[in-house]
Formats: C-alpha cells, structure tokens, sequence
C-alpha cells in the first residue's frame, strides 16, 4: 500500500484528527498540505511531526468557506509539490447548540465550514486530481450524519450532507478515476486543552471504564484516537481501494451499534 511521493492537501489539519491523518499519511511518504485558518501553533506542530517523520509539508492558510482563498491553496500546494494527489476534507465547526439556541450567524459559519468547505475543495480539487490519474477525495463526517446528536442540530445536519455530497461527487468524478468517499468516526480523542492526549483506556479497566462511563458505549474497550482515522485514510488513499467509492465507512469500536 504504497503511497510515496503522494501530495494530499488535508483541511483542519492544525488540531485533532487532522493532525493524526497528516501523520499517518507523512509515516507513508506522502507530502502534505497542511491547512489551518486559526489553529497556526497547531499547524506550525503537525508541519514539525511531519517532517520529523521523513516527509515534507507546506502550511496553507486558508478559510474553505472562501471560494479565492480554496483555489490560492490549491495552487500553492501543486505549484510547490508538483501536484495534488489527496484531497481530505476535515475541517469543521461545531456550536454545541440546539435547535432553539442557534441564531442566523451561528447557523451560517456552521453550514459555510463544515459543507460549504467540502464543497468548494472538492471543485477546486478537481483540475489537479485529473492530473493526477486516479486522484482521491476523502470526506471526514461523523457517525452524526445517521444518528441525532442532541448537542448540536446544525452540525448534524452538515454531516448528513457531506453523504450525499460524497455521492453526487463520486458519480460525477468517476469518468476521470477519481474516487470520493466518506469516514464517519465516532467518539475521538483529540487532546486536552494543554495538547496532551487523553490516555487510552487499558485492557484490564474497560470493566471499570464502562461503569464510569454509564453503560456499554465502547465495546471495544475505548473510544477512538486520531490515528484511527489516518490509517483508513491511508487505505483509500492507496491503489488497493480504487473499486471502493461513494461509500460512507464507520470507525466508531461499535458504539453506533449500542
């Protein structure tokens, strides 16, 4: 599953899940577009681990709910790389406000990141994945585009969206080899607020763990870390998923099931 000397453009890649697909995929050869909008000492870290790891990355500034500043960073990254081969489509917004709780401008800025964003990736994306001869798009959602959060209504409502966005993409890019599709996580471990991970939770406490936690939401014995994500990516991104698109993946450790 080879993917040196890719080039993958990655969004929201200064935090979180981001960061752990950026890492992943540098472990595999593959050059990486870093893009943040506020999260620059995030970035300006991912860009480091990146290059700690053998590869090379480029920070993209960049707000994906901006059609000229989208297209700046596509060109930028394929100038500077030589291409674009990925593009990963992560960035998100998220009020934790319900249905009554949301005003004009709240609702906006979170349908403008979290599907406007894709939206506008995905078409700026395409001229260069032609190029590209088997280019990729990969779309992170939640397990929120199948079931309510009752947190927050207008980002479940994005995720829904990005399915059917991954569908409609996946029938009009196939006739250039592109495959679009779709990751939905679950709960993920993304870090306190003083950068350190959340330890994951040992084999011989998940009894423990799932008492604390009030019933058996991870029967895998943990919630899911940013790597979990990065690995499946890794394996859309590579040859050996080429007959896979339009497809919606979950990687919750079955807590959807529960």
């Amino acid at each position: 599953m080879s993917l040196e000397g890719k080039v993958a453009l990655i969004t929201g890649a200064g935090t979180g899940i981001g960061k752990g697909i950026s890492k992943v995929l540098a472990e595999r050869g593959v050059r990486i577009g870093i893009n943040y909008n506020s999260s620059e000492d995030g970035a300006r870290d991912t860009l480091e681990q990146v290059r700690a790891l053998g590869s090379d990355g480029i920070l993209l500034k960049a707000n994906v709910a901006d059609k000229a500043q989208v297209e700046t960073m596509m060109k930028t990254l394929a100038e500077q790389f030589g291409g674009i081969d990925i593009l990963v489509n992560n960035s998100a917004a998220q009020k934790n406000l319900g249905l009554m709780d949301y005003d004009e401008a709240g609702y906006d800025l979170v349908m403008s990141v979290n599907l406007m964003g894709y939206f506008l990736c995905s078409q700026a994306s395409l001229p260069y994945l032609k190029e590209a001869k088997g280019g990729r798009i990969i779309n992170v959602s939640s397990v929120h585009g199948k079931r309510p959060t009752d947190f927050d209504v207008v980002y479940a409502m994005t995720k829904g969206g990005i399915k059917m966005l991954t569908r409609e993409c996946a029938i009009e890019f196939a006739k250039y080899g592109i495959t679009v599709n779709t990751i939905e996580p679950g709960a993920v471990q993304i870090g306190t607020k003083s950068g350190k991970p959340r330890p994951i939770v040992p084999a011989d406490k998940v009894v423990d763990e799932h008492r604390r936690r009030g019933g058996r939401k991870f029967p895998l014995g943990r919630s899911g870390i940013p790597s979990d994500i990065g690995y499946l990516v890794a394996y859309l991104a590579s040859e050996e998923s080429e007959f896979i698109s339009g497809a919606a993946i979950r990687a919750d450790g079955v807590s959807m099931l529960m």
